[in-house]
């Protein structure tokens, strides 16, 4: 749980490190905005991806489920700036299914902290296994970081792609394949 008067303390005492003077008009208010933003975009540290994932329902489905085009920002935890692109999550039921919405909201669980890509794409996949036990799963991310692109080598417009499979997606190239071949429908 964010801290907000101590994270409203400390924008306070940024604007003065960089030379401004938090009392003015327009910055007087900054801190605690600064302090409920950070409250709204690090809401998955309370998050449980369990709590999601328990509501199934059965189906004798036996081929891929694909939800593409999942939107996310995360921050990055390296420089605390923002990243953020489309998740695409594809299972093979095992018996049950999962509410579609539960994956979106498995997304923002990971997303909604301080993260970094490679990490969130392999928790997302882990905590799909782990809490509807699919035959397999296969995460990928795509992601434009502002580290990149606003500070640094200031690349605007690169992506990072992350994949994670777990189960039959693991070191299956055909099932891999397929879901490529899905998301360019």
């Amino acid at each position: 749980m964010v801290d907000e008067k101590k994270a409203a303390e400390a924008v306070r005492l940024l604007l003065e490190a960089v030379g401004e003077d938090p009392d003015r008009e327009g910055l007087k208010d900054t801190p605690e905005r600064v302090a409920r933003m950070y409250t709204e975009l690090l809401a998955g540290m309370e998050g449980d991806a369990d709590e999601h994932l328990s509501r199934t329902f059965s189906s004798g489905a036996d081929g891929i489920v694909l939800e593409k085009d999942i939107t996310f920002y995360s921050l990055c935890e390296h420089h605390m700036l923002p990243f953020y692109g489309k998740i695409h999550i594809a299972y093979i039921p095992d018996g049950r299914v999962v509410g579609l919405s539960k994956l979106a909201r498995t997304v923002e669980v990971y997303a909604r902290r301080l993260q970094i890509q490679e990490q969130m794409t392999g928790q997302i996949a882990d905590a799909l296994m782990k809490g509807f036990a699919p035959k397999g799963v296969m995460v990928i991310a795509e992601a434009e970081h502002m580290c990149m692109t606003m500070r640094g080598i200031k690349k605007p417009g690169t992506q990072t792609v992350t994949i994670a499979c777990r189960g039959d997606f693991k070191d299956n190239d055909h099932l891999q394949g397929r879901v490529m071949q899905m998301l360019k429908l």
